[in-house]
């Protein structure tokens, strides 16, 4: 905006102020913005405007614009640059935004984006509140050169200490590549729109020319490939106003910080309510599958349960609902997949989740379900000791009240790693239908008895025989309900008060760490 004067009355510098920020808030041309909804997605501040309460942003940072002098940048300086921030409200509780602008410089990064950043993710810090950030840029601006890439460094930088301190929320609703990538993948949670979100290294074009492979966007760094194949994702929205929904949801279940315990919400649900459905659902085979999913919604508030990386080794379930109006953090073997084993991928989602939970102070209720470790050279070579060491970690450190149910199978180390009393676990239940053992009957008969059953005239009766005993005398929770492994056996129908009472029991639990600097979790 050119004046031929500087404004003198106060009308004049009100009309100024007017002017300005009207052409901040219009500095994506009309072309860019109709280019924007053709492909299904918002602008920068009509996503704001979904994500937020409505009339609750304040925008920070309006007047700032860029300072390159090269390339010819010097002609265009719009107001805001290629970002907006601010601070808002949803569901009356404060959060920090920023919104990358497509529409200004095809969003790329620069100097004063990266500080308008960094400043409201330190207010973000500084406050105490969850900090949101929509991702829909270029990468970094070429013009800027260095100074570009020091700007993502700085960003990184505050999203690591700001880790575990207040929640960090990444919507990828666009491009995202080369090292603007680090930034989601240090947040707490990762949403993706289906065929308009993009996230890679290096894009198809480069993987063409190094290696051969001929992959499109969608396959390469698409919202399914990162829910289904690379577990970099949390979630995989069918449009934007489903990605905004969700992210709201979501922070229902989370505290503003680390420091605070989620907000309570006043359920209808009697925590007393039994469901006689829960006795008849494992079925009497134990080699047959039947899906945690039915478990956990019958236990919880109203049946309601966000599921985080559903798409993602679905051997195991993450997620969270309510019990009695506080928020959980559940994890549960899955026996309609894989027969709920647990592998490198089950491992480190589980993992990952845990100890999200355990940062931002939500309790973490276990279904456990576990035949054991997946085997195989695959499983080895990639590494299944140190990646399931991770969840044995992530349960071991967790200081958040600690529920496990174990509903049937629970062998080997697998019994160890999923929640167990020796891994600090508070209340631990197990189902009539519960098996504690070190492994199956069939398998533990052929290596004990291996001779006695070669040496008898009638070998597969004398097998029978043996596994039959095997099983009155391993193939239930007492056992381990004798030495005090497990604190009470209960009627399936008793879950959900069970935990209820613990739940409550435990709302005052205090567990004091060792003084050190951190562990050092097997990565």
């Amino acid at each position: 905006m050119m004046r031929d004067h500087a404004p003198e009355t106060y009308a004049e510098k009100l009309a100024q102020l007017q002017e300005l920020k009207y052409e901040a808030i219009h500095a994506g041309s009309e072309a860019a913005v109709e280019k924007q909804h053709a492909k299904g997605k918002y602008t920068a501040r009509e996503r704001i405007e979904k994500l937020l309460d409505p009339g609750s942003f304040q925008e920070l940072d309006v007047f700032v614009r860029h300072r390159t002098t090269d390339f010819g940048m010097e002609r265009n300086r719009p107001y805001g640059d290629a970002v907006v921030t601010g601070h808002g409200l949803i569901d009356g509780r404060r959060v920090c935004v920023f919104s990358q602008d497509f529409t200004v410089f095809g969003g790329s990064l620069g100097e004063v984006m990266s500080e308008k950043i960094c400043k409201v993710m330190d207010l973000a810090e500084k406050i105490g509140c969850p900090v949101i950030g929509i991702n829909d840029s270029g990468g970094a601006r070429i013009q800027e050169g260095v100074v570009a890439l020091g700007g993502y460094g700085d960003v990184f930088f505050r999203n690591v200490h700001a880790s575990g301190v207040i929640p960090q929320i990444s919507l990828i609703m666009g491009p995202c590549a080369g090292g603007a990538v680090y930034s989601p993948a240090i947040t707490d949670f990762i949403f993706m729109v289906k065929e308009t979100s993009h996230m890679f290294i290096t894009g198809p074009e480069v993987i063409r020319t190094v290696t051969g492979e001929d992959v499109d966007m969608e396959h390469l760094g698409g919202a399914l490939a990162h829910n289904t194949k690379s577990g970099v994702a949390h979630f995989a929205s069918e449009d934007e106003d489903q990605c905004l929904a969700d992210a709201r949801y979501l922070l229902s279940f989370l505290p503003q910080n680390n420091l605070e315990s989620p907000p309570r919400v006043l359920s209808a649900d009697d925590p007393a309510r039994a469901d006689p459905e829960l006795d008849q659902l494992v079925p009497d085979n134990p080699n047959k599958p039947y899906d945690m999913r039915e478990v956990v919604h019958r236990v919880l508030d109203d049946g309601e349960f966000l599921e985080v990386q559903e798409l993602f080794a679905p051997n195991i379930i993450c997620g969270f609902g309510r019990l009695d109006g506080i928020a959980v953090g559940v994890v549960g073997n899955q026996p309609s997949q894989l027969a709920g084993v647990l592998d490198i991928e089950s491992s480190e989602k589980a993992s990952r989740f845990i100890r999200t939970c355990d940062a931002f102070n939500i309790p973490i209720v276990t279904f456990c379900d576990v035949p054991g470790f997946l085997p195989g050279t695959a499983q080895e070579w990639n590494g299944i000791i140190r990646h399931g060491a991770k969840l044995l970690y992530a349960y071991a450190e967790a200081t958040v009240p600690k529920l496990t149910v174990i509903t049937r199978k629970s062998y080997g180390g697998a019994y160890d790693v999923m929640g167990s009393k020796h891994l600090g676990a508070d209340m631990n239940f197990a189902w009539p239908t519960a098996e504690v053992a070190v492994m199956g009957a069939e398998g533990a008969v052929n290596i004990i008895y291996r001779r006695d059953i070669a040496g008898s005239p009638t070998p597969e009766e004398r097998r029978a025989k043996l596994i039959d005993d095997y099983k009155a005398h391993f193939a239930n929770p007492y056992i381990a309900a004798e030495r005090g492994y497990i604190d009470d056996v209960i009627i399936p129908h008793e879950t959900r008060p069970k935990l209820i009472e613990a739940l409550h029991m435990l709302a005052t639990k205090r567990q004091p760490g060792p003084r050190r600097k951190h562990g050092n979790i097997p990565l």
